[in-house]
């Protein structure tokens, strides 16, 4: 018997109008729980976002042996006095990318660990190098071999980490590691995304010293003990941006809240540009494009923040791709990332990819179409294509949406969307 699968069926053409609230962030979730297993006390993390990354690590910290309590939409409790295990399986580690926030986390309370290579989506390679060059600055071996990677150290000592280009994932697993390390630590050419900054008010509220965070230089005196703490992560930079992206695509009226609006600074920037209206407030974004005028064709380089985040390239691609003119974008962090393009042409987008350049042709209209969801802000991209598009899209895989978006389906729906679930066999 063939597995029960899901489709996503999205009917196009209803203008989005109301209010959404923006769930915990991803990016910080999946950081700050590994961290809880620096402290032997337990936490509490509040407004943790309902996805499957946050399940998964769930099961990684009880595999481990820590007891760990969920409450969707109220607190994850971590109690890892129990965790005693220093080694993530590949079944485990392949479900999501951020499983190797393990290897900085049990190397700062066990001296050692040993974590499958990441899994998650395929949106590229994902070099482990700077990682293992800043473990090995602060005294430990590291190596990946065979599809595994371990690290090991007879005692963590604080030192100068130098990161040849900017590294995200190499900046936290470095700052979990050093903040169990003896002296300090500097971090040089550190990335400055809010979930960085995130994780280091965690880490100082479970009486780590960290300054810096949010620049490219971090310091980090490193601690014998940490205690448990409560804290809420911060609301979710990308599901802000997806959301803004689905107002503007619909030609609606969407208030946002909940966000950081200054972290969406390079996005609504370009939906300006673009035609958009966009209105801050303190904690909320309106957008609304009530204009029956086509968008403005505007041109997109990804970077490191506070640049055009790459998370947001391919939403933002769906909304380029009926927009008035000639397009580029320009994806400099991962070289995979527009296989959802090649969806989008089933739909009737014009679109050419050379390397890592994409050139859009603005059209008047994208038509409903079968297409697949390829990686997570892909399914995104084809939720936003979906929402504009003449007709019915039928998406598959969209699990893949699942990893790092909370109930975004019933969000969008109480704004207006004809969306939903089908099973298939």
């Amino acid at each position: 018997m063939s597995k029960t699968k899901e489709i996503m069926i999205v009917t196009g053409g209803q203008p989005l109008e109301g209010e959404a609230r923006v769930s915990g962030g991803k990016n910080t979730a999946v950081a700050v729980i590994p961290a809880t297993l620096l402290s032997d006390e337990p936490s509490v993390i509040e407004n943790v976002p309902d996805i499957d990354d946050v399940h998964v690590l769930i099961d990684i910290l009880r595999d481990l042996g820590a007891k760990v309590e969920y409450e969707p939409g109220v607190r994850l409790l971590v109690d890892p006095r129990g965790a005693d295990g220093w080694q993530v399986s590949f079944r485990r580690a392949q479900k999501l990318r951020a499983s190797y926030y393990l290897l900085g986390a049990l190397l700062g309370r066990c001296n050692r660990a040993e974590v499958a290579s990441p899994g998650g989506c395929k949106i590229g390679t994902r070099p482990i190098d700077q990682h293992l060059k800043g473990f090995m600055a602060l005294g430990a071996e590291a190596e990946e071999r065979g599809g595994i990677i371990t690290a090991e150290a007879k005692e963590l000592r604080g030192s100068s980490v130098f990161f040849d280009i900017v590294t995200v994932g190499g900046t936290i697993n470095v700052m979990l590691a050093a903040a169990r390390a003896h002296g300090r630590t500097y971090i040089y050419n550190a990335a400055k995304e809010p979930h960085i900054v995130d994780l280091a008010n965690f880490l100082n509220s479970m009486g780590a010293r960290i300054k810096g965070a949010g620049t490219d230089v971090i310091r980090i005196d490193g601690q014998e003990r940490l205690h448990g703490t409560t804290y809420a992560v911060i609301p979710d930079q990308i599901e802000t941006g997806t959301l803004m992206i689905c107002a503007a695509a619909t030609h609606g009226d969407v208030t946002i809240r909940g966000c950081i609006p200054t972290h969406m600074d390079a996005l609504s920037a370009k939906l300006l540009e673009m035609g958009a209206h966009v209105q801050d407030q303190d904690d909320a974004i309106r957008v609304q494009h009530k204009s029956a005028l086509r968008y403005r064709a505007v041109n997109i380089k990804t970077q490191v923040y506070p640049g055009f985040p790459t998370d947001l390239q391919q939403p933002i691609s769906a909304l380029l791709t009926v927009a008035n003119g000639t397009s580029v974008i320009q994806e400099t962090i991962f070289e995979q990332r527009f296989r959802h393009l090649d969806e989008m042409t089933r739909m009737g987008a014009h679109v050419r990819v050379m390397d890592r350049t994409a050139i859009i042709d603005g059209i008047p209209q994208l038509f409903g179409a079968p297409v697949t969801t390829t990686d997570l802000r892909a399914g995104a991209a084809l939720m936003v294509a979906g929402l504009m598009a003449q007709g019915v899209t039928q998406i598959y895989e969209p699990e893949y949406i699942d990893r790092g978006y909370e109930h975004i389906e019933e969000k969008l729906r109480a704004l207006g969307a004809q969306i939903r679930r089908e099973v298939i066999e």
